[in-house]
């Protein structure tokens, strides 16, 4: 039997499945015990600096907004996508192409051919084979990097959920070795493109700072994050009493300002919330599943707290047609229905759109934004009836709009127009 195919695709949550072998995967844990433990060790040895710089103020950047959403889509979604990104204006996409699809790989530069007014982010999933056999990732990554920048792609993504051994990585130091071959090939032939690296998933920073801490001659061009948070709920929601999403940020920031390794530069290239009763297009367990009200609401409040971090280049939401997970339910091919979500996203980049950040408040029980001539609220808790002078233009997080000079701030944010 082929000792690669333990490692199953699941087409319908688009990732791959648990191993089943345990007799296989122990096998090559215990292959990387050492390199395991290495990790440990670097993180241990780094992580209290972090932690102590985590309650001082921090350096920001200044992030264009009209550079920063982003959205996923995916070749067997079909050419319908072109159609709904027209609908949404945004044109920040990230299309990913798996090594154990290479053999198609011209359905993939096709695909991607129509969508070249876009900035693409493309990003290369790894299989086991490719990890194994580094002189074959060598010729399939030299092939990528030829074929996809001829067609103006100059960000590629190497690697992507790097911390979870069904993606075919069993420690940070295959990653490493891997994303060398990667960078000494566009070190050496392709020095005009970019390499965003490390692919962490989740809250596992100590995998994240051996990406960056270690002595491998690399450089990332910026720095990926799976950042998802759909396990504490609202991305306000603390874990470990300290972490919410906007600490985090912080802290991811922290750590790659730290590094010598990296450009100061982040994306956020997946992040979504799993849908109730979506079985078995859901990436999670039932456990972590969303109604689709607070799908939107906890959608909208991510990209607004990730935004006022000033710190995030981009966020791109995990995808855009998904039963399961994403903006579209597409389980009717014939009859694609929009979710929620897609229209609270939409207001969302219309109401942004040539806005300037000014600050933000978080406080304890209330939520303020500030963008040039608009405040967006919301509340953690208890309701805030806000009274004004004088009859002012809001919008609610589904594109309805009123005037009123008496405003009921809630859960969900609501848009307040100066």
């Amino acid at each position: 039997m082929d000792r690669f195919s333990i490692f199953k695709w699941d087409s319908f949550s688009d990732q791959p499945h648990q191993i089943k072998d345990k007799v296989e995967k122990k096998r090559l844990k215990k292959e990387n015990i050492f390199n395991i433990l290495k990790t440990i060790f670097i993180s241990l040895l780094l992580f209290p600096f972090f932690l102590f710089r985590l309650f001082f103020p921090t350096s920001k950047s200044k992030i264009d907004i009209s550079k920063f959403f982003g959205i996923g889509i995916n070749l067997d979604k079909g050419e319908g996508q072109i159609e709904i990104l027209k609908e949404l204006k945004i044109k920040n996409i990230n299309i990913r192409l798996p090594l154990s699809d290479i053999e198609n790989i011209e359905n993939y530069l096709i695909f991607v051919g129509k969508f070249n007014k876009y900035n693409i982010l493309l990003t290369v999933l790894q299989n086991r084979e490719n990890i194994e056999n580094l002189n074959l990732f060598a010729k399939n990554i030299e092939k990528i990097f030829s074929l996809f920048s001829e067609v103006g792609i100059i960000e590629f993504q190497i690697g992507n959920a790097i911390n979870r051994s069904k993606w075919g990585f069993f420690s940070i130091t295959e990653y490493l070795k891997f994303y060398q071959v990667a960078f000494n090939i566009k070190k050496r032939s392709f020095p005009n493109i970019k390499l965003i690296g490390s692919g962490v998933i989740d809250f596992e920073y100590y995998n994240t700072i051996h990406t960056l801490f270690n002595f491998q001659k690399i450089k990332y061009d910026g720095i990926s994050s799976l950042l998802y948070v759909d396990r504490r709920g609202s991305p306000e929601n603390m874990q470990s009493f300290v972490f919410n999403l906007e600490k985090k940020i912080k802290l991811l920031w922290i750590i790659v300002k730290t590094s010598s390794k990296s450009e100061n530069k982040i994306y956020i290239t997946e992040t979504n919330y799993p849908i109730k009763n979506r079985d078995p297009y859901t990436p999670t367990s039932q456990f972590e599943t969303v109604s689709l009200t607070d799908y939107k609401i906890f959608m909208v409040k991510y990209f607004l707290i990730a935004l006022s971090s000033q710190t995030i280049e981009r966020v791109y939401w995990h995808q855009l047609i998904s039963a399961g997970y994403g903006l579209i339910d597409n389980r009717d091919n014939t009859n694609l229905k929009k979710y929620p979500a897609f229209y609270s996203f939409k207001t969302l980049l219309e109401i942004l759109k040539g806005r300037r950040y000014i600050s933000h408040k978080f406080r304890k029980n209330i939520y303020i934004i500030e963008f040039e001539s608009l405040k967006i609220y919301w509340t953690l808790s208890d309701e805030v009836i806000l009274n004004f002078k004088s009859d002012i233009k809001f919008i609610n997080i589904d594109g309805k709009s009123q005037i009123s000079n008496k405003i009921t701030i809630s859960k969900s944010p609501i848009y307040i127009f100066n």
